[in-house]
């Protein structure tokens, strides 16, 4: 009974819907979900808070919390943090031995966890299992010895429970494997905690022969030196030195030992040791211990003595050179260098002085750029090594006036000078050298920094002013505009940045207009002034009907969230390419056309696709003559050309000029047969007998053969049309005026 039932169960009819006309009132789903939203339909409210009272709630909690424990591990059995989570949550209910287990299963999913075995090993020691926290570390570092972590919380927990000799007896398993230096450094002071000064020798020995860097012997000497074996230390670094021997040599290594050897005073031996190093190292590697040689030698021996030897000979190279060639700049900055680093303040300012003494011979920039340099040198020499901030105030000054500044002038001495007094907490006097270099000579670069300090001080009132005198001198630097306009954009004054502008853009006169105009047309966006921006594009279209313009003008509309987005969009295509027709750049045509047809593509409809699809185009070569540069006929070059269908619509006017210029050859051809053929009977009635039927039989043909001969030229009409046509679609073509203006010419005389 019940399958007949279910059987004859009728499955529901769907309704069918009779009127489908649209609703009058359309719902969209943007506002289904905002009505979802304000009516917090999907929240749900908190769940309510548990309150156990008992052990038997108490257990029901702890079996549903961990059978979620347990099936989440059981969906992945790979995701750690579901296993620690577990685990701890077993801690936190003083469960130790089922956290354990769990942590103990863990382990063995994914053994090489780093993470597991330290909360494992924290939760042992956190309940002071003492001896479980050993037995993890233990497995742990045995596994996974290559994890220092384990081995520095190892040592920490042991030393912390005042187990000296375990702590000790974990670092030298550690050191058995050869560990990064920072652990040896570890053990090494660990030993030194204890005062245990020859266990830490030891662990010197090992360390320097497993990381045998300069270094390492060079702290192992300092080791000895700080407790007071200076035999021992002197021996480290001697053993050093036998240990790199000739071949590995090292200027660091000879540099620790003499000074070493000075603190000790024994200044004989830090000569000999300079000396040895001196004569076995490169030279280009020598720096470092050169440089340490004369600072010795100045300090504890002959100071004439040391300067004849060393710096002389180079001295006298730079003198010869200078002397020879006073202009030569160069060799003047490589002998201030030398100068500057062994010699003291007085004899560099004498030398400086006698640089700067040298002024090019000729007043133009491009002599002046290295010269201005030792100028620039001079003021920071005295600024930052020597700290006399008056004498620098001084050496600018006079670099300042010795510039001929009418002529031109450096911008970059303003800005160091200004900069200068700022670092000195003088303001007044940067804001007045930066406005007299203004005043004197205006450059965009002396602009350009004084506003940026303005800036920086945030006095914003001061950088409008600044701003209008940079326009003032350079109305035509777009940058400039566009800076002034994001100033007060920053500031929050959208009427004054739309005015400025404005005022750009009426610049007769700019060096890169499209920027200008793309910035505008940004900030308007940027304010959502949509209507603004549709205004500025209209106006720049008034002024150029560049295809990239258009095409920008398009995606802004269709980037607008609004209905009628899409109409607008197509609306612009199709006024552009009305305005392109005469356009005689084919190819920005057809860029525009390419963007259309990608835009109904995406949103348009199949009749709009076609539309657009029969304006695309056809591809065809053609050729055209080249001439020269001197007029003469270069020969014949191949192009391609873009031939569209609105253009098409020009040809019949072509077809009914080469037609009308055929009529006009035929018609000449036809007059002259005509004349011929007359001649031809008055010769035959000069030589005949004229009698009755057989003059009348004998012209009936002659007037019968030019009616004939008049259909031939038809039939050479009809062929020549035919050549004219194909030739017409071939050849080069004049321009489409010029063709009109013939045709009408030739139709007037038809």
């Amino acid at each position: 009974m019940a399958s007949t039932a279910a059987g004859k169960q009728r499955i529901p009819k769907v309704a069918k819907v009779k009127n489908k006309a649209p609703a009058e009132v359309q719902i969209t789903a943007e506002q289904l979900l905002r009505e979802a939203k304000e009516r917090e339909l999907e929240l749900l409210p908190p769940p309510p808070k548990q309150k156990i009272t008992d052990a038997e709630e108490l257990n029901d909690y702890k079996l549903k919390k961990r059978k979620g424990f347990e099936d989440n591990i059981r969906k992945n059995r790979t995701v750690i943090s579901n296993w620690i989570k577990y685990a701890q949550w077993e801690e936190s209910l003083k469960e130790v031995q089922r956290a354990r287990s769990i942590y103990e299963r863990a382990l063995d999913v994914d053994h090489r966890n780093i993470t597991l075995w330290l909360k494992y090993a924290e939760m042992e020691m956190k309940n002071r299992q003492v001896n479980h926290a050993r037995n993890i570390w233990d497995r742990a570092i045995t596994i996974l010895p290559r994890v220092n972590q384990f081995w520095y919380k190892y040592t920490y927990m042991e030393e912390m429970l005042g187990n000296i000799a375990g702590c000790r007896q974990v670092f030298e398993r550690w050191m058995e494997w050869e560990p990064e230096e920072q652990a040896w450094h570890s053990y090494i002071n660990f030993e030194l905690r204890y005062k245990e000064v020859d266990k830490s020798r030891s662990i010197y020995e090992k360390f320097v022969m497993v990381h045998p860097e300069v270094k390492n012997w060079i702290k192992y000497a300092h080791f000895e030196e700080k407790h007071g074996y200076i035999a021992r230390a002197r021996k480290v670094f001697e053993r050093a030195v036998e240990f790199y021997g000739e071949e590995h040599i090292n200027e660091n290594l000879y540099v620790a030992f003499s000074r070493f050897e000075e603190k000790q005073k024994e200044f004989e031996r830090v000569r000999i040791i300079y000396k040895y190093a001196l004569d076995r190292v490169p030279k280009q590697q020598a720096q470092e211990l050169f440089k340490n040689y004369t600072v010795f030698e100045k300090r504890f021996g002959d100071r004439r003595g040391i300067e004849d030897v060393i710096v002389s000979k180079r001295r006298f190279q730079y003198e010869e050179e200078v002397k020879a060639s006073p202009h030569n700049y160069d060799a003047w900055f490589d002998y201030l260098r030398l100068v500057e680093s062994d010699t003291d303040a007085d004899t560099v300012r004498e030398v400086y002085e006698r640089a700067i003494a040298n002024t090019p011979p000729i007043q133009e920039k491009r002599h002046w750029r290295r010269y201005i340099y030792l100028w620039i040198n001079y003021a920071l020499y005295e600024e930052l090594e020597v700290k006399d901030p008056e004498r620098t105030r001084q050496v600018y000054q006079a670099c300042l006036e010795l510039i001929p500044h009418k002529k031109f002038t450096f911008a970059k001495i303003w800005l160091l000078y200004a900069q200068f007094e700022i670092r000195q907490k003088n303001l007044p006097n940067a804001r007045r050298g930066l406005g007299t270099a203004i005043g004197k000579c205006p450059k965009n670069k002396l602009f350009k920094g004084y506003i940026e300090l303005e800036l920086q001080l945030r006095e914003f009132d001061r950088c409008r002013k600044l701003y209008e005198k940079y326009l003032e001198f350079s109305p035509e630097n777009c940058t400039t505009w566009i800076k002034f306009a994001e100033l007060e954009t920053i500031l929050g004054d959208t009427e004054r940045a739309r005015a400025i502008f404005e005022l750009a853009i009426g610049q007769p006169r700019l060096d890169m207009p499209e920027v200008l105009w793309k910035s505008y047309i940004d900030f308007e966006i940027e304010q959502e002034e949509y209507d603004n921006t549709r205004g500025l594009y209209k106006r720049l279209l008034q002024r150029t009907q560049h295809v990239k313009v258009w095409i920008s003008f398009g995606q802004f509309e269709l980037s607008i969230d609004s209905d009628d987005r899409i109409q607008r969009c197509r609306q612009i295509f199709e006024e552009a390419n009305k305005s392109m027709q005469g356009c005689e750049e084919k190819e920005e045509r057809l860029m525009l056309l390419e963007s259309w047809r990608d835009f109904e593509d995406e949103f348009g409809s199949l009749t709009n696709k076609e539309r657009v699809q029969k304006l695309l185009p056809e591809k065809v070569k053609k050729r055209r003559k080249i001439t020269a540069e001197d007029g003469s006929d270069a020969g014949w070059e191949e192009y391609y050309d873009y031939i569209f269908p609105e253009d098409a619509a020009n040809q019949p006017n072509l077809k009914l000029l080469a037609m009308a210029k055929m009529w006009k050859k035929q018609q000449k051809q036809e007059d002259e047969d005509e004349e011929e053929q007359e001649e031809e009977e008055e010769e035959e009635e000069e030589q005949q007998v004229p009698q009755g039927k057989e003059a009348q039989e004998n012209s009936e043909p002659d007037e019968q053969g030019p009616a004939a001969h008049r259909e031939e030229p038809g039939k050479e009409y009809d062929d020549r049309d035919d050549e004219s046509s194909s030739s017409d679609s071939e050849s080069d073509g004049e321009d489409d005026k010029d063709k009109t203006e013939e045709t009408k010419a030739d139709t007037e005389k038809l």
